[in-house]
């Protein structure tokens, strides 16, 4: 059976994915951040790794947490307002 990670975007990035959620098939030991480039080659993100905060299981971690089947990763880019 194939674990999976399930992957939530919000606001270009969502723009960008053309959808606020989805499930992807992981691959033993990925971290967030190659994951992040995958789908970010697949999608053509506007930002890049440095520009956006990782959240596993809704706790800020780093690029480099290695995601386990069932997590939950959140991207979140830069807020801005006014």
């Amino acid at each position: 059976m194939k674990s999976t990670v399930g992957i939530r975007y919000f606001a270009v990035l969502r723009d960008a994915a053309g959808k606020a959620s989805e499930d992807i098939p992981l691959e033993a030991g990925q971290s967030a951040g190659q994951l992040f480039t995958m789908l970010a080659e697949r999608y053509e993100f506007p930002l890049t790794q440095a520009d956006v905060r990782f959240a596993v299981n809704d706790e800020f971690t780093s690029k480099d947490h290695i995601l386990n089947g069932g997590d939950t990763l959140v991207f979140i880019p830069p807020v801005s307002g006014g």
